[in-house]
């Protein structure tokens, strides 16, 4: 009889193929030889990645032969498999697009089992607790795009399956991420990611402060950073107060922030390069923060919650507390299909009406938008003790730019500082092509359409677009002249004025319920569009902000 091993390694596949026999003789082979350099390594497991094909199979084979021996050395003191080890075989078994790498990690895991191993298994069935995982992966893991994520950053993570629904954004976004984190630039690569892990702090976000803080020590930092903020670097504390400011209320930035850490006084001091580059990577973690709970999107396999080493118990499965709650759902599918029609015949009648508004009018209804009573009242627990000790001041948080009957800043508007005309060459000059990536996400979000929404084909959703994104800046108080803020009452209904408020503001407090209760009748492929477009459009909103403080320091 084969061993439990081998045997384990030569299953069936699904389509009723022989998986690739690894026989016992090799197990044994090398129970004999050397036990140094045995253990997978991160870079034996790089080298999975590999464009050459060559190169890529002998990475595999040399994997395989590794986790073999490990499993096969029963003598004190021997190697075994480490959990890290362990994890990247699970995320590769669950998320790797290429089929060969997948099927491997699947049955090395099964080995392992059968050989007595504890071996974890992912808590979530899928990348995100609103969405339905066939409807993220209706296309299966061998996409283009998706195989071309995991050549290039070594995974292919819940965000970028969930991106792909659209796959011209996730082109740019990752093009952007690249160069934004990797490419040479004026800060170091760890000291890039702690900034990102300081960012996502701010919204109790601990997906994104596992995956950079993973980036960071990859990078060479030090693990000590983040054990808390009061190890890290004075430099990097003194932003603590910009990237509070640009995480809740950006409006509050002036070039006085600036002075403090570029002014040749300051201690540390900070140079304009440095801090634009810090500046890009805060405000991208903040927005990626609120994609990132307004898709409910799941840890990582290999993230702390993510997975577990209990078996599973077939009589319980337990219910997500991202899970909506059960309502009547024929009643949801009429009340959705009407909302459908009544959003259509207005779109309609908006992009027929003639009539412009006076300058007085516009003004008139953006301060109505801006200071409607739109409450969020969930409250979360407190976030992990890997998030709380990153986070100076948590009781600051989002307000509103204009609460009912109190002074409001003054309003940005948008022919005064605008991303086109002053942003966008700041940036530019400051971090060479930053500019130009920054300026491709916000085009492709805002022209992006497939000319249908929910049921309906050949629709123009361009007033719909336009409406969220001025929405956004409207709650981050910026104006623009030449639109009619009534649009915005008349297009976004109140759950979906919910919605993105909540995403945009305070995205930790999004729900499931919250998610579900807009768009009933919209593919989820849609929902995720709007969520892209707030995410863009506050991080826009945050770099002008931040950028004109910046342009007035250095006048």
């Amino acid at each position: 009889m084969a061993s439990g091993t081998a045997a384990g390694l030569s299953s069936q596949r699904p389509n009723g193929e022989k998986a690739p026999r690894l026989a016992t003789e090799r197990l044994c082979r090398y129970q004999s030889e050397s036990e140094t350099d045995i253990v997978p390594t991160s870079k034996s497991l790089s080298r999975l990645c590999s464009r050459d094909d060559e190169e890529r199979a002998a990475a595999l084979e040399q994997l395989t032969e590794s986790v073999l021996i490990c499993l096969g050395l029963d003598r004190p003191g021997s190697n075994r498999l480490s959990q890290k080890t362990l994890l990247h075989l699970l995320q590769l078994s669950l998320s790797c697009p290429l089929r060969e790498v997948r099927e491997r990690a699947t049955e090395l895991l099964r080995a392992a089992q059968e050989q007595g191993v504890a071996v974890p298994r992912a808590l979530a069935s899928g990348p995100s607790a609103f969405i339905p995982a066939k409807q993220i992966l209706m296309e299966g893991l061998d996409q283009d795009i998706l195989i071309e994520s995991f050549l290039s950053l070594g995974r292919v993570d819940h965000i970028t399956m969930v991106m792909a629904l659209h796959p011209a954004y996730l082109t740019c976004f990752l093009r952007t991420q690249h160069a934004l984190l990797e490419m040479d630039g004026p800060l170091p690569r760890h000291w890039i990611h702690y900034i990102a892990v300081m960012a996502a702090a701010r919204h109790h976000c601990s997906y994104l402060v596992q995956q950079h803080s993973t980036g960071f020590l990859e990078a060479g930092g030090e693990e000590s950073w983040l054990s808390g903020l009061d190890q890290a670097p004075t430099k990097l504390r003194s932003l603590q107060t910009l990237n509070k400011l640009m995480a809740h209320r950006p409006w509050l930035i002036t070039q006085q922030h600036i002075q403090a850490l570029v002014c040749p006084g300051a201690d540390p001091r900070w140079s304009l390069a440095e801090l634009i580059h810090a500046v890009v990577v805060m405000a991208q973690a903040h927005s990626l923060c609120s994609f990132v709970w307004g898709c409910g999107l799941h840890p990582e396999p290999n993230h702390i919650g993510g997975f577990t080493f209990q078996p599973s118990s077939p009589s319980h499965v337990p219910r997500s507390p991202h899970s909506p709650a059960h309502e009547d759902g024929r009643q949801e599918l009429v009340d959705g299909a009407m909302e459908v029609e009544v959003l259509m015949k207005r779109m309609v009648e908006l992009q027929q009406q003639e009539e412009e508004c006076t300058q007085e009018e516009i003004i008139t209804r953006f301060e109505r938008e801006r200071s409607e009573s739109i409450p969020t009242a969930v409250v979360r627990g407190a976030p992990p003790d890997l998030v709380r000790r990153l986070v100076e001041e948590p009781e600051f948080r989002y307000e509103d730019f204009a609460p009912r009957g109190e002074q409001s800043p003054t309003t940005m508007r948008a022919q005064d500082y605008s991303w086109e005309d002053h942003g966008y060459s700041l940036v530019n000059r400051l971090l060479p092509d930053m500019g130009q990536h920054l300026d491709e996400k916000f085009q492709v979000v805002s022209n992006m359409t497939y000319h249908r929404m929910a049921m309906h084909e050949g629709v123009d959703t361009y007033t719909l677009r336009k409406a969220l994104w001025n929405y956004i800046h409207c709650l981050y108080g910026i104006r623009y002249d030449d639109y009619d803020y009534g649009s915005v009452n008349v297009l976004l209904e109140r759950s979906l004025k919910l919605f993105v408020k909540t995403m945009a503001c305070h995205p930790e407090q999004t729900t499931a319920r919250i998610y579900h209760n807009f768009w009933k009748h919209f593919r989820h492929s849609e929902k995720v569009h709007a969520n892209l477009i707030v995410m863009e459009a506050r991080l826009q909103a945050a770099l002008l902000y931040t950028l004109r403080a910046i342009t007035h320091y250095m006048r």
